[in-house]
């Protein structure tokens, strides 16, 4: 599942190298067309998966994990094979778009693995699911800007579906679904009202939905100009290899910690290490709006990769506690929801400040952005323990 996980986020992201590049080679447009439409064609699969994700997630709940898992990954499969067939603009935008319908891949496999975790463990075990998810998601430029550079865009695409193909078959014929639910639970199903009531009711578990839209906002503002930062640091020289180690130094640190993040937040408390990483993230971003070389800045991206290690699965595993089984799919597709609307909102909000004020703005803003998270974090946190107390 980790290794599913892994590709199927990669997959999402592999195309930002050498999109530009790729839309070129339809014919011969502005650097202002092909801006604008590189623009489109990545944010709209980020887009679709934020309408349809709480879909798929409700579709697992009722039916099963499995069978969406399946379906999920061979049309993702399948719309990047299909991608090496385009012969315009329009019909790669199309195929990104189908392949943001069907996904649903990554908050279906969280729900699967997480129905078959104990609570006192989901932080841990969702913590090593997460980082193959998030990991996927930083080093898919670096992967295929590799494999543009050794095989070409059509191959690229082939080889990529190749490698989901065959996740999904891993999952078809190596994962046994075995929900863990209690009797009552087991017979109940809940509608969209319910779930979204159950939502609104608990203003803890809205706030921590909220933080994953602040945090992919923050993640997702700085990634489409790191290229552009690097070049300012370390000159034009390898740009595209240096370019994919700072982004990979964000991965390696993820890879280190995500598991022993999870691991702490099931013995003191997830909402607690939230608080201390958000924290700790602006730490990691100001210094990266001051460094004056390469290295430094690599530096500061592996730290934050450490801590983003640990806000994901963490959010993750809060909801895991908090959610009825038999609504945890839906939940959780919500919040990926918010997840996506950030991948689409960050890179808007980056463009916007970098043109302004300058790349090193951006960092900044991020900072702002993950401090804010962690005071809003901090009140409702005392907003509930408050409440609990008078209830007592």
């Amino acid at each position: 599942m980790w290794t599913a996980n892994f590709f199927v986020a990669a997959s999402a992201t592999m195309i930002m190298p050498f999109l530009s590049l790729f839309l070129s080679t339809f014919g011969d447009f502005s650097d202002d067309y092909v801006r604008r439409w590189s623009g489109y064609v990545f944010g709209i699969s980020f887009l679709m998966a934020f309408l349809v994700s709480p879909l798929w997630g409700r579709f697992g709940d009722k039916y099963g994990y499995k069978k969406i898992l399946i379906m999920t990954g061979a049309g993702i499969a399948t719309s990047i094979f299909l991608m090496g067939f385009v012969q315009s603009v329009h019909q790669l935008f199309v195929l990104r778009l189908l392949m943001g319908a069907v996904t649903g891949f990554i908050p279906t496999s969280l729900a699967l693995i997480s129905a078959q975790t104990k609570k006192e463990e989901a932080g841990r075990t969702l913590g090593t699911l997460q980082m193959g998810t998030v990991s996927g998601g930083l080093f898919g430029p670096l992967i295929g800007g590799l494999l543009a550079d050794q095989f070409g865009f059509t191959y690229t695409f082939f080889i990529t579906s190749a490698v989901i193909y065959i996740s999904v078959l891993l999952v078809a014929f190596g994962i046994k679904e075995k929900p863990l639910r209690t009797k009552e639970e087991g017979k109940k199903s809940y509608s969209r009202k319910q779930v979204l009531q159950h939502i609104f009711k608990s203003p803890l578990l809205l706030t921590i939905m909220f933080l994953t839209l602040l945090i992919q906002i923050g993640n997702f503002s700085i990634q489409p100009l790191l290229a552009l930062y690097v070049s300012e640091l370390h000159g034009p020289v390898n740009l595209a290899f240096f370019s994919g180690l700072a982004f990979s130094a964000t991965g390696a640190g993820n890879l280190l910690a995500s598991r022993k993040w999870g691991a702490l937040g099931d013995r003191i408390g997830h909402e607690k290490v939230l608080i201390g990483l958000l924290i700790a993230s602006v730490f990691c971003f100001i210094p990266q709006a001051l460094v004056s070389t390469l290295w430094q800045l690599m530096i500061f991206r592996f730290l934050f990769g450490m801590v983003m290690g640990g806000i994901i699965p963490c959010i993750t595993a809060f909801i895991r506690q908090t959610a009825p089984v038999s609504m945890q799919g839906e939940v959780l597709g919500y919040n990926t929801s918010f997840k996506f609307l950030g991948n689409v909102a960050g890179p808007v909000l980056g463009g916007t400040i970098a043109g302004g004020f300058g790349i090193s703005a951006v960092f900044y803003v991020t900072a702002g952005l993950f401090l804010s998270g962690a005071i809003l974090l901090w009140k409702s946190v005392r907003t509930e323990q408050k409440q609990l107390a008078e209830a007592s």
